[in-house]
């Protein structure tokens, strides 16, 4: 009986062994020399090291194999060169944020707040913006942990606690990554039109977006080119980590293992490229520039901050005609 449990178990697991020493042992239980040299052969176990596919029946035979050698590879990126560089680079962003903080100040409306309002965004560009922004700052903060939690917040919860969180973490990751998809597809229906290069853009370049000097305000519609390069940054870098995130989610549907590694590598690097300029948006649009959160709070912005930042835009609306550029 014990002879063919083991036999069971052998072809179960996929151990390609046809006859084990101990199953042809004479007295069932206790291997001969010769069997047990058989069985632990260099040159077996050198091949499962190597990544040789052992056999499973009814399964596709990269399943049969033991010891997935790029696996050691993977993660030694993944712990060292893209954790070490996306933990410095994070470090350096925010730093430099600050110190243009302080060294630029908060960029104010020259003339002070006017008191009247113009409508900037509708009730549907909100909700679009909202359904981007608010699922990635879940899929941020959660990738993150995931990155990074392991070295940083574990020692400081402990291990139970930090395995909850993590889990938890990963589902809210997973459901986030589709109302991201789902944003992503309003803001680009939305103001993809808009954010084409037109004729002000590159007046916009050539005075820094009015960003480093006080009182330099380029002309801008609707969008200005920083805009204009923050939103197709997330378009693209948003549809390719959206793509490399599904065929993670559902392994082995598109892409068999070394190809999922190798897109996890992608997606994470892909991932903090896109924290990295959202950085730059929370801070220009919260604590960076007075009147500039409203737009996407009420959906109303002062009519100075419109015609300091967006002078074009703001007669267009005021015409109700597009002005040609100058």
């Amino acid at each position: 009986m014990s002879r063919t449990i083991l036999a069971i178990l052998a072809i179960v697991l996929g151990l390609g062994v046809t006859e084990p020493a101990w199953a042809a042992s004479s007295d069932g239980d206790i291997p001969t020399a010769a069997q047990s040299d058989r069985v632990t052969s260099p040159d077996s176990w050198r091949a499962i090291r190597q990544g040789e596919a052992g056999y499973i029946g009814g399964q596709p035979a990269t399943r049969g194999v033991l010891i997935q050698s790029e696996g050691e590879t993977w993660r030694n990126v993944r712990n060292g060169k893209l954790a070490v560089y996306a933990g410095w680079l994070l470090i350096g962003v925010t730093l430099a944020i600050t110190a243009f903080y302080f060294i630029r100040g908060k960029i104010m409306m020259e003339g002070g707040p006017s008191g009247q309002t113009i409508l900037r965004f509708t009730k549907i560009e909100r909700i679009g913006h909202w359904l981007t922004a608010g699922s990635f700052l879940v899929l941020g903060a959660t990738g993150l942990n995931l990155l990074f939690g392991r070295w940083i917040i574990e020692p400081i919860i402990g291990k139970t606690l930090f395995s909850w969180l993590s889990w938890a973490g990963k589902w809210l990751h997973n459901i986030s990554g589709f109302v991201f998809m789902a944003g992503l597809v309003v803001i680009f229906y939305l103001w993809a039109r808009d954010n084409l290069w037109d004729r002000y853009d590159w007046g916009w370049i050539k005075g820094g977006g009015g960003l480093l000097k006080k009182g330099v305000h380029p002309p801008a519609a609707k969008f200005n080119f920083g805009q204009k390069t923050q939103f197709w940054m997330v378009i693209v870098v948003g549809a390719l980590v959206s793509s490399t995130g599904l065929n993670l989610l559902f392994p082995f549907t598109l892409a068999d293992l070394h190809a999922m590694q190798v897109m996890h590598l992608i997606h994470a690097a892909l991932a903090v490229v896109m924290i990295l300029f959202i950085l730059g948006h929370i801070y220009i649009g919260t604590i960076g520039m007075e009147g500039a959160s409203t737009a996407v709070t009420t959906g109303y912005v002062d009519r100075e901050w419109a015609r300091e930042h967006h002078a074009v835009w703001v007669e267009e609306v005021e015409k109700g005609e597009p002005k040609a550029a100058e």
